[in-house]
């Protein structure tokens, strides 16, 4: 989103929404943040889990039973005409909610967020892809010519839900403007991620299934041209697509995106008429119905059906993007992104050699994340503002964003999605490369943020040095006004 000049730390943290411009990031933030801490307690318990002998071979059973939704003979949750396994319904299912999550949210940044003004959206992109070249670059030094060389994708995403976590847990010490700087880095290495799946993870191409998914795309465009403001209908005719593109032998997580990018982000009122009809419904409302109204009683019918036109006005204002990202998040954050977790970060660690984590594919992850997230990140964003082409984040400095840069080697997630579509062979050796490329990931994963914790820790102004920085800011405004 734009602004036309800076704010204050102090202006961005007022009680009204409408007085600072980064409200929508910071409940981004918020929502992100929430869901790390369910992620961490959700990886942290798969470990347990498939390690203990006693259950370990129930846990690591259960996601091969199949999955089942039937409608006569037809299988809606079935592959190639094979049913799904658990795994692969979380995976493939689940997974295209959350990247539908994360279509809606690209799209909104790219309309009226951070991705909206070239200029401010400039140095994140320009980090996210030296965040995203850089490890691709390491990992392929220590992985060109073996047998673990298609896993060079694993270690270029940035997980915002673990790195926002972070970041929480340091509090107001954080500038705003560093936060927003994460977030919207975060957002561009999920587009990479998304073009790299789309373009390297797909299998034998099933033209015709891709065709009819396209033109139900085009059915999607045009509902959204004509102003087809029903969620259903965008939920029912994507999930039919999601269908197609499954069976496509095109990664089904794409579909998600695809889908997001049809759905309208424009409200059926403008929030002029809303605000004309609230205010007509509630002067129906005189001071004689305030006793009544005062206490618990049953409304008249005129009474009810006022309040049903503010309520009907209230859904209408939402764009159905807004609405349905807004609907979404509390799922992907705290139900399927923790489910994902808790199925894929199960690590037989008993009887594994220590030394295979310095080592072959856990070694190029760990030094794809901690070092080539690191440099490239800090390397890109230091080129771009040497070279005059986008300014720092306001109120920090180049040990800062160090920090960051380090919190960005956080690659949980799709670096766990990506792992998974590299090595998802039955093959025992593909088996063995896939728990070591998931130990590598989580190691590399938990000493960046460690790094990234204590370097911000140390860098970032005291609590007591927040108040005057605060101050010097509103006095340089006041000086500018």
């Amino acid at each position: 989103m734009s602004v036309s000049k800076r704010v204050s730390t102090r202006k961005l943290f007022t009680d009204d929404p409408h007085e600072h411009p980064f409200y929508a990031a910071r409940q981004a933030l918020r929502r992100h943040a929430t869901g790390g801490n369910i992620l961490i307690g959700a990886t942290v318990l798969a470990l347990i889990v498939a390690n203990i002998p006693a259950i370990n071979t129930l846990y690591f059973d259960f996601w091969n039973q199949g999955v089942r939704l039937q409608v006569g003979d037809f299988n809606i949750f079935s592959h190639s005409g094979h049913p799904m396994t658990v795994l692969e319904f979380i995976n493939d299912a689940l997974m295209a909610i959350f990247f539908f999550s994360i279509g809606l949210e690209i799209k909104r940044e790219i309309l009226v967020g951070e991705l909206s003004s070239f200029k401010q959206a400039l140095l994140p992109i320009v980090g996210a892809i030296g965040g995203m070249a850089m490890p691709v670059f390491i990992y392929w030094l220590f992985a060109n010519g073996t047998d673990y060389a298609d896993g060079a994708a694993i270690p270029m995403a940035t997980d915002i839900a673990f790195s926002l976590g972070v970041l929480t847990m340091l509090g107001s010490r954080v500038p705003v403007s560093l936060k927003i700087f994460l977030t919207t880095l975060a957002v561009v290495d999920d587009i990479g991620g998304i073009v790299v799946i789309a373009a390297f993870y797909s299998t034998h191409i099933e033209v015709m299934f891709l065709v009819y998914a396209a033109i139900l795309l085009g059915v999607l465009l045009l509902g959204s041209v004509m102003h087809i403001k029903s969620k259903i209908f965008y939920l029912t005719i994507g999930g039919v697509v999601w269908f197609l593109f499954l069976n496509s032998g095109v990664h089904p997580t794409i579909a998600g995106v695809l889908v997001a990018f049809c759905v309208p982000a424009t409200p059926v009122f403008a929030p002029k008429r809303y605000v004309r009809m609230i205010r007509s419904a509630i002067s129906h409302f005189n001071q004689e119905d305030d006793e009544k109204l005062s206490q618990r009683t049953i409304l008249d019918k005129m009474q009810m059906n006022w309040l049903k036109e503010i309520e009907s006005a209230s859904d209408k204002v939402i764009s159905p993007l807004q609405e349905l990202e807004d609907s979404l998040h509390p799922i992907v954050n705290n139900l399927i992104v923790p489910l994902f977790a808790f199925a894929n970060a199960g690590i037989l660690l008993l009887g594994l050699d220590p030394a295979t984590m310095v080592e072959g594919i856990s070694l190029a992850i760990i030094c794809g994340l901690v070092g080539g997230k690191f440099l490239g990140i800090l390397g890109f964003s230091w080129l771009t503002v040497k070279l005059h082409l986008a300014p720092m984040p306001e109120g920090t400095n180049w040990k800062m964003m160090a920090s960051i840069a380090m919190l960005g080697g956080i690659g949980f997630t799709v670096s766990l999605f990506i792992a998974n579509l590299s090595f998802s062979g039955l093959s025992p050796h593909m088996a063995y490369l896939l728990d070591h490329a998931k130990l590598g990931i989580v190691v590399g994963s938990l000493l960046s943020g460690v790094l990234g914790y204590l370097l911000l820790h140390h860098f970032l102004p005291k609590k007591g040095e927040i108040g005057l920085e605060n101050e010097k800011n509103e006095e340089t405004e006041k000086k500018r006004a």
